[in-house]
């Protein structure tokens, strides 16, 4: 019997092509449509243009960053979400019954001072060209919730009135659970900046159009004081908390991202 050939696996800095957000000239809010714009109507209205990055691999130091500081945190022999099976996260029903609940244990336990978590979205990404846009890796540096999507969602999936406002009086965080379903990433890992090189004057909110909601992203413009990293071989039993939005203010509010080809 033939030995299966090995996969090819990128380790240590390598340099890639990111996308940033470069607003218009005139001042016009930056706006981008999540799925198809109207008949006539561009995609978006700025420009995104590409910049050579270093990423630096973090893969042997994990255990160097945090939320808290760096707006990210590398989780590791996490059991409870690589023993469910690949099949499931081919159904959004399978996902929501069986996924979720491990995630929101999971948050309860890892993330410091979590008393309770709500899920109120997934998108599972695919390298294929049968996959509609919006579900492969994305290419442009992004953050995914500006601080007024943030209070938003809140009031749209809590429906309680008394527990919106005991939320809003406190701390609350939007984390991004990201981790590989079906073995060691080999090609499009995700490429991140520690919130802590981020200028607060490097990010711009993105108007996103949904057919029935308009919403907020945030694109990042590039500064060369970020520092861009990425987590080489991610298998299935490690995943990454990204963190989109916290209220104290006191730590990095975001951490940007893309998906490196």
């Amino acid at each position: 019997m033939s030995t299966p050939p090995m996969k090819h696996i990128p380790r240590g800095p390598v340099e890639v092509a990111l996308n940033f957000c470069e607003p218009l000239v005139d001042g016009s809010p930056p706006f981008q449509y999540a799925q198809e714009p109207p008949p006539g109507q561009p995609a978006s209205n700025y420009t995104q243009p590409t910049v050579h990055v270093l990423l630096t691999d973090i893969r042997g130091r994990e255990s160097d960053y945090s939320l808290d500081q760096d707006a990210f945190q590398c989780l590791q022999d996490v059991q409870s979400l690589s023993d469910i099976p690949y099949e499931t996260f081919l159904s959004d029903d399978q996902i929501k019954e069986i996924y979720y609940p491990a995630v929101q244990r999971l948050l309860l336990e890892r993330v410091i001072g979590a008393q309770k978590v709500v899920i109120f979205h997934h998108v599972v990404r695919i390298d294929r060209s049968d996959n509609p846009v919006n579900r492969r890796p994305l290419l442009t540096v992004h953050a995914d919730q500006t601080p007024r999507a943030a209070v938003a969602n809140i009031h749209r999936y809590i429906r309680d009135t008394e527990e919106v406002e005991s939320l809003l009086r406190g701390r609350y965080r939007i984390i991004n659970v990201w981790k590989p379903i079906n073995g060691a990433v080999e090609s499009c890992p995700l490429a991140f900046a520690s919130g802590s090189s981020v200028d607060p004057a490097d990010l711009v909110p993105i108007e996103l159009r949904f057919p029935d909601e308009i919403s907020e992203s945030v694109g990042v413009k590039y500064n060369e004081k970020q520092r861009w990293s990425y987590w080489s071989g991610m298998s299935n039993d490690e995943c990454l908390l990204l963190k989109c939005s916290d209220s104290l203010e006191s730590v990095p509010l975001f951490r940007s991202l893309t998906r490196r080809s």
